[in-house]
């Protein structure tokens, strides 16, 4: 249990971004107790578990149906290569199957409702960017990581990217003004992920890779203005409790629901 949950990690975290919001604030006014701080507090500590057990599961069954199509000369190339450069390559597959699985959650109804949870977040922080449904997370992890395992990328490879994308979706929920500048076109920021979850109509279905913007450029997907969302969150009503938030994308098996009625923005497309 103490390598899927591991507390010394939480807390440099937590003592990094806290002071971090504290001193370059977006919305100064925000707490650092904010409303729901408890319920993604939660999030934090069952997610871990959760999701790394679920993936670990989904991803070993699917390996063995992938890995017999993919050919051997491939997988040697791909190991022959140097750590740097496998780095790059798994973060451009694994963000591009990311782009995917996160846009498919958006225009499939039965996924929002799973997707829904995250955009129900109205107050950004580090600590909202753990508000993820399990189903959610671990759909989106094996989209990004089933390529990389089953071209034989190395483990130190892996391991760079999933210390960058972790550091990375922490700030970019933050509730920070830092800007990237010109490299905002090319690293994901607080401003393009911002506006992934703004409650403004023209903004609705927008910016859905994970690290690298220029994916959402290709894909006409993308809009980054330089002001700030006002507003953040979904017209959709979510319940507040973690319980409540596992069990809400399930109701939908029991009746199904027109799809005007699962869009999130008064019938608009998914934010």
């Amino acid at each position: 249990m103490s390598d899927l949950i591991d507390f010394k990690a939480i807390l440099i975290i937590a003592m990094i971004f806290i002071p971090l919001e504290r001193l370059l604030p977006l919305h100064a006014d925000q707490k650092v107790l904010r409303k729901h701080w408890l319920n993604d507090l939660i999030y934090l500590f069952l997610n871990g578990v959760l999701v790394k057990l679920g993936f670990v599961v989904l991803v070993g069954i699917l390996l063995l149906g992938v890995r017999a199509i993919v050919p051997e000369s491939l997988t040697a190339l791909v190991e022959s290569q140097p750590i740097w450069l496998q780095a790059v390559e798994v973060i451009l597959i694994a963000d591009t199957g990311f782009y995917l699985a996160h846009r498919a959650f958006h225009a499939v109804p039965f996924l929002w409702k799973f997707h829904a949870i995250h955009h129900s977040i109205e107050e950004m922080d580090w600590l909202a960017a753990h508000r993820v449904h399990p189903v959610d997370q671990i759909a989106t992890m094996t989209a990004s990581l089933l390529p990389v395992y089953a071209l034989g990328f190395s483990g130190e490879a892996v391991a760079i990217y999933a210390l960058v994308y972790q550091g990375q979706s922490l700030l970019i929920h933050s509730n920070t003004r830092v800007r990237f500048g010109p490299l905002k076109w090319v690293l994901a920021s607080p401003q393009f992920h911002h506006w992934h979850h703004a409650n403004e109509r023209q903004a609705y279905d927008k910016n859905f890779a994970g690290q690298l913007p220029f994916i959402d450029a290709l894909a006409g997907t993308l809009y980054m203005p330089e002001r700030m969302p006002n507003a953040y969150g979904t017209d959709e009503p979510v319940p507040p409790l973690y319980h409540q938030q596992f069990a809400y994308p399930l109701k939908g098996l029991a009746g199904r629901v027109p799809t005007g009625e699962l869009s999130p923005k008064s019938g608009d497309s998914h934010s």
